[in-house]
C-alpha cells in the first residue's frame, strides 16, 4: 500500500482518537492549561503527529501511549477535584505579589516573574499604578487576579442608590440572512413582526448578516453592506420624551389656570406623573 494512504488512514484514525480523548478530558484541556494538562497535551500531540508520519512505526503502540497519558491525566483531574493537598501539588497554588500597593519581591522571585510582566499583566485590566492595588494574586493557570484599593475602585449603580433593571441576554434572531424560528419563538415575535421591524429600517433580510432582539423587544441589525446606515431603536426614548412632555403641560395646565380646584389636581398628578418618570428612567434610558 502507498505510503500516502498510511497517512490519511492514521491521520484520520489519530484525529478521531484525540478528539475522543479531549473530549474525555472535558473543556479545562483546551481552555487554561495547568502545568500537567500542559505537558501531558504536548505529549499526546507529539505522540499522534510520530504515529502518523512514521510508516514504519506501530500505531498500535502509539494509541496505547495516547490512551494512557489521556487515563492518567483523566485520574489527575479526578483526584485534584476530590483533594485538596493533591490539587495544590498537581495544580499549584495562588501566590500574593501585591499587597497594599507594594510588591512582595520574594513572592516575584519564587514565581520567576518580572516586574515588566506583571506590569504587563496590571495593564491588561485597564490598571497603570501599582500603587492603586490593594491585593493581587499570581493564579496557578498564570493570570493574575488584581483588586483596587476603595479609592480608585469604580462607582456602581448601587453606590449611588440607583437602580437598575435586570438584563437578559439578547437573541440572534436573524443570522446569515435567516431567520432563527426557535430563537424567535422563544422570543414570542412572529414573522411578521420581524418583517415589519425590517420594513421599517428600511433593510431586507438578505442583507442581515446577524439580528438581535434585547430584553426590551428592540431589533438590532448588522448588515453585510456597511455603508447603509441602520437607525438605532428609539422606542425607549420617545416614551420618556413623551412622558416628560406630558408632565411639562400638566405643570403647565397648572399655572395658566385660576380655577383652585383644577390647579390642586393638575399639581398633583404633575407630581406623580414625575415621581413615575424618576422610577421608570433607568428602563427608558436606552
Amino acid at each position: 500500500m502507498p505510503g500516502w494512504v498510511f497517512i490519511i488512514s492514521r491521520s484520520l484514525i489519530f484525529l478521531l482518537l484525540l478528539f475522543v480523548t479531549t473530549k474525555i478530558l472535558g473543556k479545562k484541556q483546551i481552555s487554561e492549561l495547568s502545568f500537567f494538562e500542559y505537558v501531558a497535551g504536548i505529549t499526546i500531540g507529539s505522540i499522534a503527529g510520530e504515529v502518523v508520519t512514521g510508516l514504519e512505526s506501530n500505531a498500535y503502540h502509539g494509541a496505547i501511549a495516547i490512551f494512557m497519558f489521556g487515563l492518567v491525566t483523566f485520574l489527575v483531574n479526578y483526584i485534584s477535584i476530590h483533594s485538596k493537598k493533591f490539587r495544590d501539588f498537581a495544580e499549584g497554588r495562588g501566590t500574593v505579589v501585591i499587597k497594599d500597593g507594594k510588591i512582595l519581591e520574594d513572592n516575584l522571585k519564587k514565581e520567576k516573574y518580572t516586574i515588566d510582566e506583571i506590569s504587563a499583566l496590571l495593564r491588561q485590566k485597564s490598571i497603570f499604578r501599582i500603587a492603586d492595588v490593594e491585593y493581587a494574586v499570581l493564579e496557578p493557570r498564570g493570570n493574575l487576579s488584581a483588586m483596587l484599593k476603595k479609592d480608585y475602585q469604580p462607582l456602581t449603580p448601587k453606590d449611588i442608590g440607583l437602580k437598575l433593571p435586570n438584563e437578559e441576554s439578547p437573541q440572534t434572531i436573524i443570522m446569515d440572512g435567516s431567520i432563527v424560528d426557535e430563537a424567535l419563538r422563544w422570543t414570542g415575535k412572529s414573522r411578521g413582526w420581524l418583517y415589519a421591524e425590517l420594513e421599517k429600517m428600511g433593510v431586507t433580510l438578505d442583507n442581515v448578516f446577524i439580528g438581535e432582539l434585547n430584553s426590551y423587544g428592540e431589533l438590532t441589525v448588522d448588515l453585510y453592506d456597511d455603508k447603509i446606515k441602520v437607525p438605532q431603536p428609539q422606542q425607549r426614548p420617545l416614551l420618556m420624551a413623551s412622558l416628560k412632555k406630558v408632565q411639562a403641560d400638566l405643570e403647565l395646565y397648572c399655572l395658566s389656570t385660576n380655577c383652585e380646584k383644577s390647579k390642586a389636581m393638575y399639581k398633583k398628578n404633575a407630581a406623580l406623573l414625575q415621581e413615575s418618570i424618576d422610577k421608570l428612567k433607568p428602563f427608558l434610558n436606552g
